[in-house]
């Protein structure tokens, strides 16, 4: 059986990239398929003018890009689109959680409202944190590995449940690991 494939938003590749670990998100995505869907690339893409290490995201042959082609895609994304996007916010997340039910696959959210509109709708969703969790539960990486990840993507302003330092006791808080 394939392991399912993940989908990623724009929000986990670009902390992970201008963090410098996104060798070691590719080993968590191990044998599944990574997918961005058009509208994420899209972000990085303009991101790229302010942060040009999101290029390394746009250039990775193991994150697959995916053009929304089928009117199930294109249904999906209007659907999750008039209840998220506002403005130019949540594109990413529309797309990724059309393609995550279309396809199927796991959406890779960590915003609030993008993870409220998977589980309402019944989307497969693994925040990054679960991912980096259930990766230590495989042995793939270790508690104080994932640690030093989160404080980076801490100090790249990247909003996670916990202050610097305090990945582990809010793991073990969480029964994540």
């Amino acid at each position: 059986m394939e392991a399912p494939s993940l989908v990623f938003d724009t929000g986990p590749l670009s902390h992970f990239a201008t963090a410098g670990w996104l060798g070691v998100l590719k080993a968590v995505v191990a044998n599944r398929r990574a997918i961005i869907p058009d509208a994420v690339v899209t972000e990085l893409e303009a991101g790229t003018q302010t942060n040009p290490k999101l290029q390394l995201i746009l250039e990775a042959e193991w994150i697959e890009h995916h053009i929304l082609r089928t009117d199930a895609e294109a249904g999906a994304f209007t659907r999750y689109s008039n209840t998220l996007v506002t403005g130019k916010r949540n594109v990413g997340e529309a797309a990724v959680l059309a393609v995550a039910e279309t396809l199927p696959g796991t959406a890779v959210i960590d915003d609030a409202a993008g993870r409220r509109a998977a589980q309402a709708n019944n989307v497969a969703l693994r925040p990054t944190l679960a991912l980096l969790c259930d990766a230590i539960r495989e042995g793939l990486l270790t508690p104080p590995l994932v640690s030093a990840l989160a404080d980076d993507l801490l100090a790249t302003q990247y909003r996670l449940p916990f202050k610097p330092g305090g990945f582990e006791n809010w793991a073990k808080d969480n029964s994540m690991f």
